[in-house]
């Protein structure tokens, strides 16, 4: 029987959110109705408040999230009710030429849940990233779920289904960050001290930190970051050259998403170094380079796509390496907050005041 419970609702393009009465159907084949105890405000919902994904308007926003498997329809083997999950937004079908080559990672058939959730009155809502966790309950595709440790925090655990991910996979999987490696990272928001993190269990000898922020900046070096950088008082590709013996870094990792960041991480990682973009740009975003400097300077330029994870393989890991007092997930965890918050969030998420504020039900 369809239940009715409380989520946040982006009605249309700038329009602030709000509240409203959300219709969850019983889950159908290979669904799952997830009881959300926490639920991490991402940029990216923001993203989809400014109508900067598409304007499939409504939109249910959250997506970073964990909580409880409530039910599960026919045909689902891999989860069951009681089982802790962490929400990702990849399901890999296990089919496509991605999967069959073994590298689910990239999987070009990705899944959701085919029943829609809706308004009261019967409007089909669009669920930011296939999951539409600022919700007591959500409707996903059991392939959405990952089972973990029942006796990590919620608000923690729920940071690995985007941002902490994302960031970490960016250093880790994407970039290949190796031992004794130079690594800058440029933007130093959730997933830039994310990918700071990562670099530092790579095992970096340097890990540079580029923002316009001190405090995010300060915040980066906590995390890990060996030196720092305030990209708007210093020329960050000069400030990255001379902390590398005027070489460059072996790896940059681009956090922020726009051609002007993305052209100071290619001209400052070194001679056959790599470029990671972990940052999301806007459709309308343009990227023009020299075409004989990106022969010329060799390497790899390289997108990441939620950190190139494969949630089964990497979240249980994350969360024993947080067990083990080996990364803090916890560092990234500003503030907590109800349903009712989520736009006075984003208004700190604009101001930078916060890394992660969470959601807790």
């Amino acid at each position: 029987m369809a239940q009715q419970v409380r989520g946040v609702v982006a009605p249309g393009r700038n329009e602030p959110v709000r509240v409203e009465t959300i219709i969850i159907p019983d889950p159908g084949p290979g669904e799952a109705v997830v009881k959300v105890q926490a639920c991490g405000v991402c940029h990216t919902d923001l993203h989809y408040k400014q109508g900067g994904i598409n304007d499939d308007f409504p939109f249910l926003l959250g997506h970073e999230a964990a909580g409880v498997v409530e039910s599960v329809g026919p045909d689902v083997t891999d989860v069951a009710p009681g089982d802790f999950v962490i929400l990702n937004w990849r399901a890999v079908c296990g089919k496509c030429r991605a999967c069959r080559r073994g590298r689910p990672w990239y999987c070009f058939d990705t899944h959701n849940a085919t029943q829609k959730m809706t308004l009261e009155d019967g409007t089909a809502l669009s669920a930011a990233l296939g999951i539409g966790a600022f919700a007591e309950k959500t409707l996903v595709a059991a392939g959405q779920c990952t089972k973990v440790d029942p006796s990590v925090a919620p608000a923690v655990a729920g940071l690995l289904g985007c941002g902490v991910m994302a960031g970490i996979g960016a250093a880790i999987n994407t970039g290949e960050v190796g031992r004794g490696d130079t690594v800058a990272v440029i933007g130093c928001g959730g997933v830039g001290d994310a990918a700071v993190v990562g670099s530092r269990l790579a095992g970096a000898a340097r890990i540079i930190a580029v923002d316009i922020d001190d405090r995010k900046l300060e915040t980066a070096r906590s995390m890990g970051a060996t030196h720092t950088v305030n990209s708007r008082t210093t020329d960050p590709v000069e400030a990255i050259r001379e902390l590398t013996g005027g070489f460059g870094a072996d790896v940059v990792i681009e956090a922020v998403g726009r051609p002007e960041t993305y052209r100071q991480a290619f001209y400052a990682r070194d001679l056959a170094g790599t470029v990671v973009l972990v940052g999301v740009p806007t459709p309308e975003m343009k990227l023009e380079l020299p075409l004989l400097d990106v022969f010329g300077r060799g390497g790899a330029l390289k997108s990441s796509w939620y950190g190139d994870c494969l949630p089964s393989r990497d979240f249980p890991m994350l969360i024993d390496l947080h067990q083990q007092g080996r990364i803090d997930l916890g560092a990234f965890v500003t503030e907590t907050i109800g349903l009712d918050d989520v736009e006075k969030a984003f208004a700190r998420m604009h101001e930078g005041d916060v890394l992660r504020s969470v959601v807790v039900l």
